[in-house]
């Protein structure tokens, strides 16, 4: 401890995903030791500043040697007093007082922002509550980690993609949201009231703050793959469901998200089973696809199942007062 440090990193920066990479894929390795190792992709993605968002990323250093690190989003567009990340140890340095240190870190760096309350993910343990309890933080959240297998459960696509909806058609892209279609995506996503770990509330969605998205997508190496299910009657996005592919055996699911007036129609499953399937033939070296869920939300874990996602471990959210 006597040589630990705190420093501010520039997320964006490929020497941080260098420096944190070793470090996170050991973490990973221990936490989640089925899927296949971390690429630079996904930690470049998760410390990637997202549109309508300020980020901190904060690391300890013992010595030269990363001992962990907290990445926080700040919301940019709402009447919010919180950071939210999520905060990781690595294995090599943890009961030694890293993730106090960081939290700490975390506090007043809200506290210079004018926020007050930290918000971050970490794996869900007993160790974790008492953890957060010793920092005068509590647990406020749960969420389900899911995982989709190809080989355990890829036979099932074809029929549950196959299923017909009458006065619907389904459209497909990738990278970039066909230009005729962009307005009303951007409506639909606007209705979206789940909140995401680091990234604003969808808001006011626009065409630009969906070519926004897009392009942080590709800057990160990944690839967006979509789907949307079109009303017939007035060519208007009625639901629509995204995946994040990159170079690695596992890709990241992103929203499934059916609007209110057009639910109860199983075009959820359809949109999530279309693309799972799309995505199976597309890119045949993903394995499988990892989704995260609250786990109050039953309608939205029973469609992850009923398409195949088997649930694999869960994160919780944890408050403290900054």
């Amino acid at each position: 401890m006597a040589n630990m440090e705190i420093r501010e990193l520039d997320g964006d920066d490929a020497g941080t995903i260098g420096a944190l990479l070793p470090g996170f894929r050991e973490t990973m390795r221990v936490e989640l030791p089925d899927d296949p190792p971390v690429s630079p992709a996904l930690l470049g993605r998760l410390l990637q500043r997202r549109r309508g968002t300020d980020r901190v990323v904060l690391a300890a250093f013992d010595g030269d040697v990363p001992a962990g690190y907290v990445k926080l989003g700040l919301d940019l567009g709402a009447t919010l007093d919180t950071g939210h990340g999520s905060l990781w140890v690595f294995p090599g340095h943890r009961r030694a007082g890293v993730g106090g240190l960081l939290v700490e870190a975390s506090r007043r760096a809200l506290a210079e922002r004018g926020r007050a309350v930290l918000l971050v993910d970490a794996p869900h343990t007993e160790a974790a509550d008492r953890f957060a309890e010793s920092l005068r933080g509590k647990r406020i959240r749960t969420n389900v980690r899911s995982r989709f297998v190809f080989a355990a459960a890829g036979q099932r696509l074809p029929g549950l993609a196959g299923q017909t909806l009458p006065g619907y058609r389904l459209v497909h892209w990738h990278d970039h949201c066909p230009d005729d279609l962009a307005e009303s995506y951007a409506r639909a996503w606007s209705l979206l009231d789940v909140p995401i770990n680091g990234q604003a509330a969808a808001g006011d969605m626009t065409v630009a703050g969906v070519r926004a998205v897009e392009a942080e997508a590709l800057r990160s190496d990944h690839r967006v793959h979509a789907v949307a299910a079109v009303r017939e009657a007035d060519g208007e996005v009625a639901g629509y469901s995204t995946v994040f592919v990159r170079e690695s055996p596992m890709a990241d699911a992103g929203v499934t998200h059916v609007l209110a007036p057009h639910r109860r129609r199983r075009i959820g499953t359809v949109l999530k089973a279309s693309l799972l399937h799309r995505i199976s033939v597309e890119q045949p070296h993903v394995r499988l696809v990892q989704a995260w869920h609250d786990e109050t939300s039953e309608p939205i874990l029973r469609l992850s199942r009923d398409v195949g996602f088997v649930p694999s471990g869960s994160w919780s959210t944890y408050e403290f007062a900054a």
